[in-house]
């Protein structure tokens, strides 16, 4: 399927290129992003092909007039403020991935496009699950996420109810899971929106968890499991990693639709007692195939802890990150 074109034209050529060359290499959206230097050369393009959205600067506006884009998108540099009515504006002096994001968010907004095939092959779908606690879940799945994503696109998503993710991250941007699930129930489900909702730590993509636990009190497992084959289904990454915390039973619903699912375990005589009962209700429920997909890890717990914003980079290149490359190797 041929991608649609993103053009960008500012003041400052340097800033154009830069931005397209990055969107290239880092982000998985489906646009081919074209940086123009000249009025005259962004024109002539515009009556041979198609330009899906128009990104330029604020100041230029009225030099682009005529040019035909489905949408425009102005680059604003806090000083020129967008006449009411007209087209939305995004902040130029940010990262790469906030101003993709905050485009993304803005076409959107338009009629709902479908999710294309961008890589046509079904995404891996990995679970992460445990039915303990305090077992290094959340921090596997986070290093086992940055890991594969050095060499393929790979997406985060966590189910907990209070995960923790915004203040270890950093991040407290808008939107989160709560939001992919809406747009999902109401039928809005479109590629624009879920790259809107998309954040990076690193290489590797993460949708914020759910900013309510109700949020996800009201969602059933089979619910669940509908968006999660959504987004495996449109194949736009290698592998959606689901760190499924404390999920209960309706756990089961994710569980039958992973290709593989990793479970830290325990040693101690109530951490096996939970293991044994979690397999026992497999077992009664119908679900026996999902334990032949169970691999079942003792994962090394870290001696020490730095400080709240260097500790995933810690487990990144600690034993945690040793122990997942050699997992992942086979050994």
């Amino acid at each position: 399927m041929k991608k649609k074109i993103m053009a960008v034209y500012d003041v400052d050529s340097r800033f154009a290129e830069r931005f397209a060359e990055a969107v290239d290499q880092k982000e998985r959206v489906p646009f081919t992003v074209i940086a123009f230097s000249s009025i005259e050369r962004l024109k002539r393009f515009s009556e041979e092909e198609p330009i899906e959205i128009l990104l330029i600067d604020a100041k230029l506006k009225a030099e682009a007039e005529g040019i035909k884009a489905g949408q425009v998108v102005l680059l604003s540099d806090g000083e020129v403020i967008p006449d009411p009515g007209g087209e939305q504006a995004v902040y130029k002096y940010q990262s790469t991935d906030h101003i993709i994001r905050e485009v993304m968010a803005c076409y959107s907004a338009s009629p709902v496009q479908p999710l294309p095939a961008l890589v046509g092959d079904k995404s891996i779908l990995v679970g992460v699950y445990s039915p303990i606690n305090r077992c290094l879940k959340t921090s596997f799945s986070l290093v086992l996420g940055q890991i594969l994503a050095k060499d393929s696109a790979v997406l985060y998503l966590n189910l907990e109810d209070c995960s923790g993710l915004r203040k270890l991250l950093g991040q407290s941007g808008p939107g989160d899971l709560s939001d992919l699930l809406y747009y999902h129930s109401q039928g809005g489900f479109s590629w624009a929106r879920l790259k809107s909702l998309v954040y990076s730590w690193g290489s590797l993509d993460y949708i914020l968890p759910a900013r309510y636990p109700e949020d996800l009190c009201q969602v059933s497992g089979e619910q669940m499991a509908e968006l999660l084959s959504s987004l495996a289904g449109e194949g736009m990454y290698d592998t959606i990693i689901v760190d499924l915390g404390q999920f209960g039973k309706k756990a089961a619903d994710i569980l039958k639709i992973c290709d593989g699912i990793y479970m830290p375990v325990r040693q101690d005589k109530v951490s096996v007692a939970k293991i044994e009962e979690f397999e026992e209700y497999i077992l009664v429920s119908g679900h026996e195939k999902i334990l032949e997909k169970v691999q079942r890890l003792k994962l090394p717990y870290p001696n020490s802890f730095g400080g709240q914003r260097d500790y995933l980079e810690q487990l990144l290149w600690g034993e945690l990150g040793d122990y997942v490359r050699q997992l992942l190797k086979g050994k």
